[in-house]
């Protein structure tokens, strides 16, 4: 990906325009230009791109404002702001609005090429981890529905049925149907959750009301080890999911509890 990166280049400046696609189609990346903020979400609009180099100020719609539309309608593209005039409440702003990166002018060629190349490294490893994680939660998919039939086949030989008891875990007024793997609430009749959700609010209600920490979460719900951090990212996309499916009010959690810096709990009294 990053040989074949496509880079924007957004800045009022020709002079400083021309050196840096200069300097990034040199390094072999394939390069386009504009010379306004205007422009510059104009050619977003048009084509795929997967950096942006962006001057803060300019006389049409400064950086920031740029950024703020940016991140809005294309959140993953990375976005590396450039300014003459540094300024800590700018560099938060940018921060805080989107951008991967601040740097000051004068630019030279090889931090241009470098801050690129970290960029892009970083926007691969993201795509790589996520496609791994789609990959692990389909074979688990598969797994599950091998060995749900398997149950099946099983339980029809011996001419049984399962117990209630086996198939229904209650929390409160939280019941998870293990059969169909649904969750019901007292707001909500047999919601679906994706698979491996559902998984991991499984492990919340096996370990409520006690917090679960994000490394335990991972492993249980998923069978494998994690380091923290990648623990942590992992947990939050699955999350989002139960609050959507159980919550309310999706700014107040009150069923699905974050315990900062440490894991997740599950209230459902």
């Amino acid at each position: 990906m990053i040989q074949s990166a496509h880079i924007l280049i957004v800045d009022d400046e020709p002079n400083l325009l021309r050196t840096i696609a200069r300097v990034l189609q040199r390094a072999g990346f394939e390069v386009t230009t504009a010379s306004s903020g205007k422009e510059g979400l104009a050619l977003l609009s048009q084509h795929t791109f997967d950096l942006v180099y962006m001057d803060i100020r300019m006389p049409d719609m400064n950086g920031l404002e740029v950024l703020k539309s940016i991140h809005a309608t294309y959140p993953q593209l990375a976005v590396i702001l450039v300014t003459g005039q540094p300024d800590l409440n700018s560099a938060v702003s940018a921060l805080r609005h989107g951008a991967i990166d601040y740097l000051q002018k004068p630019l030279k060629p090889e931090i241009i090429i470098q801050r690129a190349k970290t960029a892009l490294a970083n926007l691969e490893r993201e795509r790589r981890r996520k496609e791994i994680q789609s990959q692990i939660e389909s074979l688990q998919d598969e797994l599950r529905n091998l060995e749900s039939h398997e149950a099946v086949g099983q339980t029809a030989t011996e001419g049984g049925s399962p117990e209630a008891g086996e198939r229904y875990l209650r929390r409160g007024n939280l019941t998870l149907d293990l059969h169909t793997r649904r969750v019901s609430t007292a707001n909500t009749q047999g919601t679906f959750l994706p698979p491996t959700s559902f998984d991991y609010l499984l492990v919340l209600a096996r370990h409520a009301p006690n917090v679960v920490d994000y490394q335990t979460l991972v492993a249980e719900a998923q069978g494998y080890e994690a380091s923290p951090r990648e623990a942590q990212e992992l947990v939050k996309w699955h999350i989002h999911h139960i609050r959507q499916a159980i919550e309310r009010d999706l700014s107040h959690p009150t069923y699905v509890i974050n315990v900062r810096g440490n894991g997740y709990r599950l209230i459902a009294d």
